[in-house]
């Protein structure tokens, strides 16, 4: 009896055990997760880097005073363009004109006396010639016409001096240009050495900026590689965020590299026929260089463990593994691989964090394109600085 009253009991226990048993494992399919996955593709790549440019004018000279005086006329305005011997400053003139008048009289005498000097030589020799005199005193005629002649070329150069000062006080464009600021107006005390202003030529601009060394290797290899003539083109981006009309070209770069930053300064020049880009500014010049038959992982789809890159690798059973990888650079939202993974090899594209080595997922595939990744085509990215 107590048999019979324990046997329905028995199998409700058994059927709610079966039940929990495929409750479970019902639950166990429900938590494998649908997670993007993405496969590996080569592709052409325009790599972007940026670099902060100081620009240069082609030339920018001080234009300083060569004498002292005050200043009688400014005939240039801040701002204004003005062309090669264009007269900028004129400075009194008066004690230099008396100056170079006085120093010409002293020319014209000295060359006066030497004529006396050598027509009393020419007496002395025609008297010596008749032995009327010593032969000494022809000595002294000679050496008094030779110390005559020296007082000539004395004459001259002091002419020559007080001409050149007279001339300094008309100061002129060395060459076409824009002219700066002008701190000194009419009337101003001006002192030998004193600068009254800039001049620019910005027909075109050196842009002056700083790479890595490991940067410059791969620069010179890739130039040394191709040896085509547009190698070390250059954009110039502006600070409004838009980028020059004009292309540039690196030109040279400095023969060392500074200590303190391990960089190297390279010069780009870029024409500037609007005369936009102005001396001092500033702007971002964009490097680009194209890579063929890389590949490229998006940055979410990667993970860091003690500083070594990680991604999840899908197997052909959908369980996942870790994978260690070495990036060659990182561009905009994406990792350059330089060795670790393949093409063809099937990565998880996000949501890593909550993922583990060796767990099953159900992989939901996203295309390379949409990832912006193009195979076979050209993407374009930018360095992360």
């Amino acid at each position: 009896m107590k048999a019979l009253d324990w046997h329905p009991l028995i199998l409700a226990m058994l059927c709610i055990l079966t039940g929990c048993g495929q409750k479970t494992q019902d639950n166990t399919e429900e938590d494998i997760r649908e997670i993007p996955v993405t496969e590996l593709v080569s592709s052409n790549t325009e790599l972007h880097r940026s670099y902060v440019a100081d620009i240069n004018a082609f030339r920018n000279v001080q234009i300083l005073a060569r004498v002292s005086g005050y200043l009688e006329k400014v005939n240039v305005d801040e701002g204004k363009e003005v062309r090669k011997g264009q007269i900028l400053f004129e400075i009194n003139d008066e004690q230099y004109a008396s100056a170079l008048a006085t120093a010409k009289a002293n020319h014209k005498m000295a060359i006066a006396e030497a004529k006396a000097a050598e027509v009393e030589m020419k007496r002395v020799q025609l008297l010596v010639d008749r032995n009327v005199v010593a032969s000494s005193e022809l000595d002294v005629a000679m050496a008094q016409l030779a110390a005559k002649k020296a007082k000539i070329d004395e004459a001259r150069s002091l002419e020559e001096r007080a001409a050149l000062n007279y001339s300094y006080t008309k100061i002129r464009a060395p060459f076409d240009g824009v002219v700066d600021r002008i701190p000194y107006k009419i009337g101003s005390i001006i002192s030998e050495g004193t600068s009254l202003t800039s001049i620019s030529d910005i027909s075109s601009v050196f842009a002056y900026f700083n790479v890595s060394e490991i940067e410059y290797l791969e620069y010179v290899k890739a130039r040394n590689a191709n040896g085509v003539q547009d190698h070390g083109i250059v954009e110039l981006g502006l600070v409004d965020g838009t980028f020059f009309s004009q292309k540039g070209k690196i030109e040279t770069m400095e023969s060392e590299f500074d200590e303190g930053t391990g960089s190297i300064a390279f010069r780009a020049r870029f024409a500037n026929p609007e005369k936009l880009l102005k001396h001092g500014s500033s702007g971002t010049i964009r490097l680009t260089n194209t890579v063929e038959n890389v590949i490229l992982i998006p940055q979410k789809s990667v993970f860091e463990i003690q500083d070594k890159n990680f991604v999840y690798i899908l197997n052909p059973d959908n369980s996942i593994t870790t994978r260690n990888f070495v990036p060659q650079a990182r561009y905009s939202n994406y990792y350059l691989v330089k060795s670790g993974l393949n093409a063809g090899e099937k990565i998880v594209s996000e949501g890593v964090q909550n993922l583990r080595d060796g767990a099953t997922i159900k992989p939901k595939m996203i295309l390379a394109d949409s990832l912006g990744i193009i195979p076979n085509g050209s993407s374009q990215l930018t360095a992360q600085r």
